[in-house]
């Protein structure tokens, strides 16, 4: 898989000629000389460069060779982004970043990381320019690189990607970094997760669950405990509420939450922090057959609540809702969940903002802060009581879907809440984990919404902020 290595970074020594990338803010000429050569700076005003953020050209360099002049936002308004046209805009070649001193130097290469990112399975396009960074930022690049290890997952195929080959791929991707992990399956699945294993009742790929822990190298016994819980739906064709065509055509990523939840364990341990964390990902697959389950039917949870089965197609919320009991009865200090949940959050909030919704005030406010500090926001929507009701039964505890066909991304996380411990902090994530349109740094496809700020926001939420400066 492309994680394997970021091929688009040169680390270590200089092999030829590296050409220049100056990020700037004016197209002045006086200013542009000094960097590019007065050839380069005419050149650049002729061809009506005006550095607009993201504005890119291609110059004459003062060595004969040549360079390229990116225009950059105002101070403190970067985002990595900027930089993600650089890799298929640029010529290719070997390039290095010359930049004013208030930019972050990672940000621009994960930018350019993010921005060289392609998935195929057929031929191979033409290759982008390679970024010389002789001593990067080991959290620039190791959020690139499990950010494309989540974009991989989520775009592979479901004929390539079914549940056993998501849980090998959470093994595989955990293990190295001294995880400890464990694939349930049969009869063992049905008993602990009783819910999850009714939604993989349908499909001949049978259902996993996998559950991984692991503490950092210097976190203590009693380091905060942070449970991560993944929607690993790798194929939802409705079931017997059968979706439509549209509604199908790309419901192979309804596993991106298991995938968001997998980049962001592999990030933590990557970067070593000081923390224990647990991760849950129940991977499935919502198929028809004469086994599959049918709307009525009635399942008793992990917790004991009977749940009704008002639509089969309300299934990311059964898959959740065991994993969710079993992370609280370890009481973590932090219980976060992501899922590709429901059309209504994108309904509301469109393709680039995940729904948050949380039990905790300060979390949910600190959450969105630290989305909005690097640029990977959030918006939070109401657990409103009012709204409870509409998941009643006549004849279980619960129903999996609301009586009303108003705020469905609301009454699907009070689903999920009646799963949570009670007194455990908890987020719900309800993200689209899909890019529609490529846009610099985010080709069509699979995406990981959210990494970047949940894991800016961890050491405020988990009381880090003294370990890491140690």
């Amino acid at each position: 898989m492309a994680v394997k290595g970021l091929k688009c970074i040169a680390i270590g020594r200089k092999k030829g000629t590296v050409s220049v990338i100056h990020g700037v803010r004016t197209c002045d000429q006086k200013t542009l000389v000094p960097l590019v050569g007065s050839a380069g700076a005419q050149f650049a005003v002729k061809t009506g460069f005006a550095a607009r953020p993201g504005e890119l050209v291609v110059v004459p360099a003062a060595d004969g060779g040549i360079a390229a002049l990116l225009g950059l936002p105002e101070a403190g308004q970067g985002e990595p982004f900027i930089f993600g046209s650089l890799p298929r805009a640029l010529p290719q070649g070997v390039w290095r970043f010359a930049l004013p001193p208030d930019v972050d130097v990672g940000q621009a290469t994960l930018g350019f990381a993010l921005g060289a990112y392609r998935f195929t399975l057929g031929k191979e396009g033409a290759a982008p320019a390679t970024l010389y960074d002789p001593a990067p930022d080991p959290l620039a690049v190791e959020t690139a690189r499990s950010i494309w290890l989540g974009r991989d997952l989520i775009n592979l195929p479901a004929n390539l990607l079914g549940p056993s080959e998501l849980a090998d791929q959470a093994v595989t991707t955990l293990e190295p970094f001294g995880a400890k992990v464990k694939v349930i399956r049969g009869a063992a699945l049905e008993k602990a997760y009783p819910l999850l294993a009714h939604v993989g009742n349908g499909s001949d790929r049978k259902p996993r669950v996998v559950l991984a822990s692991w503490m950092g190298s210097k976190a203590a016994k009693n380091a905060p405990l942070l449970s991560l819980v993944g929607k690993g739906v790798c194929f939802d064709s409705g079931g017997y509420d059968l979706k439509p065509a549209s509604g199908m055509l790309r419901m192979k990523k309804d596993m991106g939450g298991a995938a968001t939840v997998l980049a962001l364990a592999r990030l933590i341990m990557a970067q070593d922090l000081p923390i224990r964390f647990e991760m849950r990902l129940g991977c499935v697959e919502n198929s028809v057959s004469g086994g599959a389950m049918r709307p009525l039917d009635v399942v008793t949870a992990r917790n004991g609540l009977t749940v009704e089965i008002g639509n089969t197609d309300a299934e990311g919320r059964l898959v959740m809702a065991d994993l969710l009991t079993e992370a609280s009865e370890a009481k973590p200090s932090l219980l976060l969940d992501v899922a590709t949940l429901t059309g209504a959050a994108r309904v509301a909030l469109g393709p680039d903002l995940p729904g948050l919704m949380c039990n905790d005030d300060d979390v949910a406010a600190a959450l969105i802060e630290a989305g909005r500090a690097v640029s990977d926001p959030f918006w939070r929507l109401p657990l409103w009581d009012g709204y409870r009701d509409w998941m009643r039964s006549s004849v279980a505890d619960i129903n999996n879907i609301s009586s009303k066909p108003f705020a469905g991304a609301i009454t699907a996380a009070l689903f999920l809440d009646r799963f949570v411990g009670s007194g455990v902090r908890w987020v719900h994530i309800d993200s689209y984990a899909w890019n529609d349109q490529t846009r610099p740094g985010r080709p069509e496809g699979g995406e990981i919404l959210g990494l970047r700020g949940i894991f800016a926001f961890l050491p405020q939420a988990l009381d880090l902020t003294d370990l890491l400066n140690s």
